[in-house]
């Protein structure tokens, strides 16, 4: 399941609703460098932009006006003073442009577009904030996610991001900032998102086509992260089939009886089991699912030992999912696995603790 991410036009004009008040916080901050991080999917990409945009507005206001010169330009990816670094894989689904040699390599199909943001696109940004702003509001740049410079690109960009020429801003936005090397948080001013208010999301989603009932589900399903909540909304569609998943994997599921969505990639797939063993491993011990209200009725009895050690072969295969030499072999692994953790027999849980 690909996270929601809003385009540039939307950021400027309906920026999301639990960000209006961090916006304001954020602007209130003064500094060069700002790491904007939080949890998945609480929309750190789209305040890094609306704060780019705040700092390159020239009507004079606190937050982008989304009518000047400069916003329209922001909008259009166009504005000479500000550099948005993205993985090549996030520009293509952006539409944010790439640079002239890279568009190429991909057109030919030379190589793929890259996860990581490697070393030659940090110079390029060093290269960038050395020059003079064109509009007089300084230089902005966006870099996101910040952990998925490498370590290289990360230690070439650390002496730009602590002593930047002219009036030079930087705004970083992270979902790890655990995997930034700690020389790059220590010259950032940080600024944690927090999740918002359920109520504010339910009605965010309400806006966006899901009903109150379904929005709660999703809400939930996703760990309590209202992008990707929507975007499991989407992809997933009916929330029974959500709900209908642990049963699946307990009757041994292929990869044909479950949502498209959910089997697309090994990794979609390990997200998902990772969250029913967590909540088999709840029921299983006597305490409430976090993700699944159904999992009770096929993990109440499963062994502690082996949902723990199913858990910790998840983590493994975390790491590798995105590496296979085989998906489809991997999926029906996984899902092989599954069954077998969920199948086995433990104690009953204790309810007196």
């Amino acid at each position: 399941m690909c996270l929601r991410l809003l385009k540039i036009e939307v950021i400027l004009t309906n920026l999301l609703p639990w960000l209006e008040r961090d916006l304001v916080r954020l602007l209130a901050q003064r500094g060069h460098a700002y790491l904007v991080t939080g949890t998945l999917g609480l929309g750190q990409f789209e305040l890094a932009m609306a704060m780019a945009a705040s700092l390159l507005c020239e009507a004079n206001q606190q937050q982008a006006c989304g009518h000047c010169d400069a916003c329209h330009m922001v909008r259009a990816k166009s504005h000479p003073d500000l550099a948005v670094l993205l993985p090549e894989t996030l520009s293509l689904a952006l539409g944010w442009p790439l640079d002239e040699k890279t568009q190429t390599e991909l057109d030919d199909k030379k190589r793929k577009p890259s996860k990581q943001i490697k070393l030659e696109a940090v110079q390029d940004l060093i290269s960038f904030v050395q020059r003079t702003s064109s509009r007089g509001k300084g230089l902005v740049a966006v870099i996101y996610p910040a952990e998925a410079m490498n370590p290289i690109a990360a230690n070439a960009l650390l002496k730009s991001l602590e002593e930047p020429v002219g009036n030079t801003r930087f705004v970083l936005a992270t979902e790890d900032s655990a995997a930034l090397l700690p020389t790059i948080r220590s010259r950032c001013q940080s600024f944690v998102l927090t999740p918002p208010e359920p109520k504010l999301v339910v009605a965010w989603m309400a806006s966006e086509g899901v009903s109150e009932k379904d929005a709660n589900v999703w809400l939930k399903a996703a760990g309590g992260q209202p992008q990707t909540a929507l975007a499991m909304s989407q992809s997933i569609g009916q929330t029974s089939v959500w709900q209908d998943f642990p049963k699946l994997i307990a009757k041994g599921a292929l990869p044909s009886d479950l949502p498209a969505a959910l089997v697309e990639t090994p990794t979609a797939l390990v997200g998902a089991l990772q969250k029913l063993c967590h909540d088999a491993m709840c029921v299983s011990q006597g305490s409430e699912p976090r993700f699944f209200e159904s999992v009770a009725s096929t993990a109440s009895h499963s062994s502690l030992y082996q949902l723990t050690t199913w858990a910790k072969a998840l983590n493994v295969h975390a790491r590798s999912s995105e590496h296979t030499l085989n998906a489809g072999l991997m999926i029906e692994a996984l899902l092989a696995e599954a069954k077998l953790a969920l199948a086995s027999q433990g104690s009953a849980p204790s309810r007196g603790c």
